[in-house]
């Protein structure tokens, strides 16, 4: 597994509904990226000037919620993850 460096955070992207409520699968164009997750992975910390680290404020296992055009996509097998920085976290659910 990816090990993030610095204030980084890896995230399990949750999966978006396939279909509406009323049964319609809706095709790969119109599905929303979900801006869900579950944080998997941390960094150090981010380093400071006097050489100090910032703690995380979020944990392994949190449920985050992360802005939407943010960090970077990665597959790996079938899964689907995202690389971002803390600062890109929104909130914890």
């Amino acid at each position: 597994m990816l090990k993030p460096l610095a204030d980084r955070v890896l995230v399990k992207v949750d999966t978006e509904e396939t279909k509406t409520k009323g049964g319609i699968l809706l095709p790969d164009t119109a599905q929303k990226k979900s801006q869900k997750g579950e944080v998997i992975a941390i960094g150090s910390g981010k380093m400071l000037d006097d050489g100090t680290r910032v703690p995380f404020e979020v944990k392994v296992g949190d449920r985050v919620l992360f802005a939407k055009y943010s960090g970077v996509d990665i597959e790996e097998n079938g899964q689907k993850f995202l690389l971002l920085s803390e600062r890109d976290v929104l909130g914890i659910l």
